[in-house]
């Protein structure tokens, strides 16, 4: 695993200034990602945008880090309130993210920090809770490299037809299991091709697609970079996918379960190297593990339950974890051994630890921050490592991943070491994303209630 570098912006702003004297790009993207790992932000005229956005930002709603998934104002966020008046938050553009897209005719795009109007960072953003935890790592000379492994669900059916249909009886666009079937990739090729060159084209290294186990379901692997890179990366992946396979009149979903098959996961490969590239985690103690290593997969394991929240957010994140998934259950690590919670694999500079705990449906900043924080509290507390597992861990005695979002928040809310590393803030907030969501979904009257009650019962 050669040294990534955070590479410069796939498009400069010159480069930008040309193109839109030029009439190639006439609109601008500025876009930050909120709770639900969605990107939300503005469509600027791109003259407007280089003349005005680019020195001094712009601003948005603070209610978009206090919503449900359905943008409906909701109690209990100390941020944004009817009692505040719902005032505006500063969109600040990263112009290390500045890139063309080349799905959307004459489009751009830039990724924003967000912070008060008078421009404090807000602690409760995403993107902002991955910086500090990054910021934790520089002070111990430490940087984190990260790839994410997403995986999709591909229908026939337009998202509109999907609505329309309660996202019931859609057709897959493959009838069988396709784990790494060249035919059954082939099928939806023009699909995933899009996809590939459209991501390549946006900046990013596109390294391969290849089929999976439910209906339908694929994935594309991108190179890994460093942590911010990548979750930023992941986030614009996720939208393009999206609208590009809207534009075929089909639709996909990174929804962790969205039928009773496999579900979909997002696995996250994390390693750390020194400031200045070198190797920190391969050494010569036991599994070939430096005593940093040794610590960091501990503090994932140790942190792991109390973290759930922020691999595992949705109320349907938790349906993934089932014996013989390959979604983890138990609270084990082992060498590449895809039952455990946590699997290391690789040697000397590629050593690195996959959490196999997130789904599809994960914010990647709040992931990989939650990693670096229980990485952190293995090394400070210098915990030591249990023996790793061998055999299927889904027989595994001791403890489980959380059943549920109802434990996971539990877990969240009366965790010392989640407000040692992300604050108390940070804490409350997406306690009570969670708690907002328990709420709805226990006024809910789902189909599976309907089919057993209403005549049966």
């Amino acid at each position: 695993m050669d040294r990534p570098v955070r590479r410069e912006p796939a498009l400069t702003v010159p480069a930008l200034r040309a193109e839109v004297a030029h009439g190639r790009v006439d609109t601008v993207v500025l876009a930050a990602c909120d709770m639900q790992g969605r990107l939300v932000g503005k469509r600027f005229d791109a003259r407007y945008f280089v003349d005005e956005v680019l020195a001094h930002g712009t601003e948005a709603c603070g209610y978009l880090l206090a919503v449900d998934v359905d943008m409906n104002t909701v109690d209990g966020y100390a941020l944004a309130s009817w009692d505040t008046g719902y005032g505006d938050m500063g969109m600040t553009p990263d112009l290390s993210t500045l890139r063309l897209l080349p799905w959307q005719d004459g489009t751009a795009l830039a990724l924003a920090d967000l912070s008060t109007v008078e421009g404090a960072p807000l602690p409760v953003a995403p993107r902002q809770i991955l910086h500090d935890q990054l910021a934790r790592l520089a002070d111990r000379d430490l940087v984190a490299y990260v790839g994410t492994e997403l995986e999709f669900c591909v229908y026939d059916d337009s998202y509109e037809d999907a609505w329309r249909r309660g996202y019931r009886d859609l057709t897959a666009a493959n009838q069988y299991n396709v784990d790494y079937s060249i035919l059954g990739t082939g099928r939806v090729e023009p699909l995933l091709r899009a996809i590939r060159t459209g991501m390549a084209g946006a900046g990013m290294t596109v390294e391969s697609a290849k089929g999976e186990c439910n209906l339908g379901q694929h994935e594309i692997a991108f190179r890994y970079a460093d942590a911010l890179t990548t979750c930023d990366n992941h986030t614009i992946y996720k939208t393009g996918a999206k609208e590009i396979a809207a534009a075929q009149g089909r639709s996909l979903t990174f929804m962790a379960k969205p039928d009773p098959r496999e579900g979909n996961s997002c696995h996250i490969h994390c390693s750390l190297r020194g400031a200045s590239g070198d190797t920190v985690l391969a050494g010569d103690g036991d599994h070939g593990f430096s005593p940093l290593m040794t610590h960091f997969v501990a503090g994932q394991l140790h942190c792991l339950r109390d973290f759930a929240l922020l691999y595992a957010p949705n109320i349907n994140s938790y349906k993934r974890y089932q014996d013989g998934s390959f979604a983890p259950t138990a609270v084990q690590w082992g060498r590449d051994n895809r039952t455990c919670a946590m699997r290391v694999v690789g040697h000397g500079p590629g050593l690195r630890v996959e959490n196999r705990v997130p789904g599809g449906d994960v914010n990647p900043y709040l992931a990989v921050a939650g990693m670096i924080a229980a990485g952190l509290y293995g090394i400070e507390h210098e915990l030591p490592l249990p023996a790793p597992y061998q055999g299927n861990a889904y027989e595994a005695g001791g403890e489980r991943v959380p059943a549920n979002l109802r434990d996971a928040v539990s877990r969240w809310e009366g965790s010392e070491v989640a407000v040692a590393a992300f604050g108390a803030d940070v804490v409350a907030h997406y306690a009570n994303a969670a708690r907002v969501e328990l709420a709805a979904f226990d006024a809910a009257v789902t189909d599976w209630e309907l089919y057993r009650g209403f005549e049966r019962m």
